[in-house]
């Protein structure tokens, strides 16, 4: 309520007649299943009467976001209201049901299309207002200049949006609250879309997403933006550590109406059917030309702000663990630094993060430094405040390198340099102790005393050996958690970070329950080819020269002994590279690929230097590692997604956990048609990573 206030206060200072918020915003869109209690819409009625009846939310009108229930069906609704009246209430029509979204869970489409009815509004809302029923459904504003209709989210994403009969009907101005959340290389399709959605038809649109963490895995993105005409004409931030953030724009309706002065859009326009208009007796426009304000501040085309995805990795991720932090009110994050690239990255979002937030306090952002004073202060100083990420790196993030006899120096040295470099609170032990008295307390029981594979042992007994060392390092790490601030003289306690990839989660290349369980991972839906981008981008922009030798090292495990003919080695380990399993990963998911037509495509793009046969046996390798791995999906650590391939079972990736991992049906019809098929590979093998790439 507060925010919403404050967009409201914002906008009426900047002289908007318009305001409009994102998705649900009363509530927060990530409710889930709260959207099913009576009380969450009860408290939304009340927030709504308290917007009413402030001085902020007069003389303007406001398009705000909350569930309503109408004869006893929730919808997804917009209400907008002006001078302590309620115009209207419209439901949403299309709702969002895949991937992420499960719209259709909580909330009912209005199916009822340019219909209104009488919705009959609480007591709490007609002792502010006087009215005791509102339109309720299909139809559009009609103020004394202009025609205001609404597009909710996912409406602009269907084949057929809204925005495109309201346009032939006189719609000069579209709002579109949304709910929208990051991923890698998503932007685009998000800005496409609104520009052509004015582009043909003309018009203004303006779109407002909610920005932040919502207590969930998703990041929403923000990037408000106002488009006229097929034209970006304003641009928000994508990624912010402010509460509330406005984007304004003065624009020109004759614009409009010059742009759609064409005959064939007038032929389709004078045919178009008629929506209801809701009256209301106010002008968004002065009515009069003020040469001083309206040329000053009438803005031109916008270039669009795009970020790279390695921009991306450093600011998303980090956003969403500024916010996890403060609202979950612990004072800081641990994670077990291995000197490998995975748990280096994530550290390095970490300190991306005091960055921001050390930039924010600079700024003198007052919600950041009361934050941060809560968090990382001293209870006897008030006056603190960070300086720079190294010093708040300090006081919140604790690493520790846990080494085993397999463990080499230079995992330790490098652990060590990246700590020492980003600032962060570092320990360094040595758990053989603590293994060896596991391994010897089943030697007590058995009998048997376990060996590695290379002293002799068999490949179940080397398993379960790198698996104890795995799995204890998951024990101390919740240890230390717990007490590392008791140590350093504090209260509280630490949020566990994981730190596996997103293809080694697809690979099941992990063991369930070591320190890949954690409280959240911020990398758990970021590829490893996408980590390695943004290291090499964080070394020079974040000045972290020690990130080169993270790249140039070889990703290891360090669970077995080395030998004079054996070094462990991940992509050796998995039987597959990284940038095979995105591949597999992309196709699976996105491209809703079975085991046979995941083959079908691959012979065509892989076929110059892979043969039919190669192709399947890479083909079922992956199928059969990642059936067999399915039940770790279910258990992974809450992650950031940023990914659309992510293997996150809790709500994106909904599959069976049991699988018949040979796929007896589907291999032997690969095999079947791989044998049929003629070699075409040309390119040497040496060459073929690059192809794949």
């Amino acid at each position: 309520m507060e925010r919403i206030l404050e967009s409201i206060r914002i906008a009426k200072e900047r002289g908007a007649t318009l305001r409009v918020g994102p998705e649900l915003e009363i509530t927060g869109y990530g409710c889930l299943d709260h959207f099913l209690e009576g009380d969450t819409c009860l408290h939304s009625w009340e927030v709504l009467a308290k917007i009413l009846d402030s001085a902020e939310a007069q003389g303007i009108l406001c398009d705000i976001g909350m569930p309503v229930v109408h004869k006893n069906v929730i919808y997804n609704c917009r209400v907008i209201i002006y001078n302590r009246q309620i115009l209207h209430i419209r439901p949403k029509m299309w709702l969002a049901n895949n991937g992420n979204y499960r719209e259709l869970r909580y909330f009912t489409p209005w199916m009822k299309h340019r219909q209104v009815e009488d919705h009959y509004l609480p007591r709490i809302i007609h002792a502010v207002t006087g009215q005791t029923k509102v339109p309720f459904g299909d139809a559009v504003i009609s103020t004394v200049d202009t025609c205001i209709g609404v597009e909710l989210c996912e409406e602009l994403f269907t084949p057929s949006s809204p925005h495109i009969l309201m346009g032939l009907d006189g719609v000069e101005i579209f709002t579109n609250s949304s709910g929208s959340h990051h991923e890698l290389r998503k932007l685009y399709t998000r800005v496409e879309l609104i520009k052509e959605a004015t582009l043909k038809l003309g018009g203004i649109y303006l779109y407002a997403n909610q920005q932040g963490c919502d207590g969930d895995r998703l990041y929403y993105d923000g990037c408000a933006m106002i488009a006229v005409n097929g034209q970006i004409v304003a641009q928000g931030s994508q990624f912010s550590l402010n509460d509330v953030e406005v984007v304004t724009a003065t624009l020109d309706l004759e614009d409009v109406r010059s742009h759609r002065a064409i005959s064939s859009r007038s032929m389709q326009a004078a045919s178009a059917e008629r929506y209801n208009r809701i009256e209301v007796d106010f002008a968004l426009s002065a009515g009069k030309f003020d040469a001083v304000r309206d040329l000053d501040d009438l803005l031109h085309t916008h270039e669009v702000r795009y970020h790279r995805p390695e921009e991306e990795i450093a600011l998303g991720p980090a956003c969403w663990l500024w916010d996890y932090l403060r609202r979950s009110r612990t004072q800081g994050y641990f994670i077990p630094l291995s000197g490998g690239i995975d748990s280096c990255a994530t550290s390095v979002i970490v300190y991306s993060m005091c960055r921001l937030v050390t930039e924010a306090v600079q700024r003198g952002d007052k919600q950041v430094i009361a934050d941060v004073r809560r968090i990382a202060g001293e209870l006897e100083d008030s006056t603190w405040l960070p300086t720079d990420p190294r010093e708040l790196s300090n006081r919140i993030f604790h690493t520790c390198y846990m080494g085993t006899e397999n463990s080499s120096t230079e995992t330790r040295g490098r652990a060590k340099e990246l700590a020492e470099a980003i600032g962060s609170y570092h320990t360094d032990l040595n758990m053989d102790l603590i293994v060896t008295a596991v391994r010897n307390l089943f030697a007590m029981v058995t009998g048997i005393k376990p060996r590695f594979r290379a002293h002799g042992g068999t490949q179940a007994e080397n398993l379960a050996l790198q698996n104890i060392q795995a799995r204890l390092r998951m024990v101390i790490a919740y240890l230390f958690a717990q007490l590392l601030p008791w140590v350093r003289g504090r209260t509280g306690g630490l949020l566990v970070l994981g730190s596996a990839n997103v293809d080694e989660s697809l690979r099941g290349y992990f063991t369930k329950y070591d320190c890949s369980s954690a409280d959240l991972n911020p990398i758990g839906a970021i590829s490893k080819t996408d980590l390695k981008r943004f290291i090499a981008y964080a070394e020079g922009a974040f000045e972290l020269p020690i990130l080169r030798s993270f790249l140039d090292a070889v990703p290891t495990a360090e669970l077995e002994p080395t030998t004079e003919t054996y070094v462990q080695a991940d992509e050796a380990d998995m039987g597959m590279t990284y940038d095979e399993l995105s591949v597999f990963g992309r196709l699976r998911k996105v491209d809703k690929c079975g085991p046979y037509s995941m083959f079908t495509k691959l012979v065509h793009q892989w076929g110059s230097f892979l043969s039919p046969v190669q192709v399947a046996e890479k083909v079922k390798h992956f199928f059969f590692e990642h059936a067999r791995n399915r039940h770790k999906m279910t258990t992974l650590t809450p992650s950031y997604h940023a990914e659309q391939y992510s293997p996150d079972d809790n709500r994106f990736d909904l599959r069976p956990f049991l699988y018949p991992s040979r796929f007896p049906w589907q291999f032997k019809k690969i095999d079947e048609v791989a044998a049929g098929l003629p070699d075409r590979s040309t390119v040497h093998p040496a060459e073929a990573k690059d192809k794949m790439e």
